[in-house]
């Protein structure tokens, strides 16, 4: 067998300025206010997509599950 050259030491190598982002010049997202309004988007399994084909469907279920849950009562919280 022919013997392997020695590997040179692995140096690590600085990022390139390229790639470092400076965040003192960072600004706010400007489509932040637009995007608070939007619908939240959920991913549904495949056979639970079967039974609810659309989202109000999805809503009213949602909904009727929301409201046969018990209420917490206040003073067993304090």
């Amino acid at each position: 067998m022919k013997k392997m050259p020695a590997t040179k030491s692995n140096k690590v190598q600085e990022m390139a300025s390229e790639y470092r982002f400076d965040y003192r010049k960072a600004k706010p997202n400007r489509f932040a206010a637009h995007m608070k309004d939007e619908p939240l988007i959920v991913m549904i399994e495949p056979d639970v997509a079967k039974v609810f084909t659309s989202s109000e469907q999805v809503n009213k279920a949602l909904r009727a599950l929301i409201s046969a849950i018990p209420e917490k009562k206040a003073a067993a919280s304090k």
